[in-house]
């Protein structure tokens, strides 16, 4: 199957796909962490009408997520979370069979529509709190794999700087090798 991972620059959910034999791209304006040849430094709108069977995408949750709420007033009236919302419309109708839109509690669930399936990494293996949701197009709702004990909520603790919003978007590995190997079958 010939995958799209979509605004991820840490490869790992094109790894996991790759590892069980798939033809998968990763997609981001940041050039990937592990300097893959399988990563696309583009914008993502220009290369998924190129022939993608499944597509995953992490669209930018900075104007969307709720967790930023006290900033909306400002980010609807210079336009970003309108254009936001219009990115992730595009996403969705993309011209891929099988789609996965992931973001953190957000407004694409009013402005949009809600999401297909909300998910923890605690179902995966990781004894954190995280809820994530997932707009489905022909796929699926993913199956816990190994629900742990733990329920820490690093992400929302973690300390402020330059990189807190890259290590706060990364997937969890074992959300990924659930996406590749419960995906990837069909």
């Amino acid at each position: 199957m010939k995958v799209l991972v979509a605004c991820e620059y840490s490869g790992r959910v094109r790894n996991a796909f790759q590892a069980l034999g798939h033809e998968a791209w990763s997609c981001d304006l940041l050039e990937s962490e592990d300097l893959s040849p399988w990563h696309i430094r583009d914008d993502v709108l220009r290369v998924i009408d190129s022939g993608f069977d499944m597509m995953i995408a992490h669209p930018p949750c900075t104007d969307l997520a709720v967790s930023g709420a006290r900033h909306f007033k400002e980010k609807i009236a210079d336009g970003r979370q309108q254009r936001a919302l219009e990115f992730v419309q595009r996403l969705m109708d993309a011209p891929i069979e099988r789609i996965c839109i992931e973001n953190p509690i957000s407004v694409i669930s009013s402005k949009i529509r809600k999401p297909d399936q909300i998910i923890q990494p605690w179902q995966f293996g990781h004894g954190e709190t995280k809820a994530t949701c997932l707009w489905l197009k022909n796929l699926p709702k993913l199956t816990p794999t190994n629900i742990v004990e733990g329920r820490e909520a690093r992400v929302h603790r973690m300390a402020p700087g330059p990189d807190r919003w890259k290590e706060r978007s990364r997937t969890y590995q074992g959300i990924a090798d659930a996406m590749a190997s419960q995906w990837g079958s069909l």
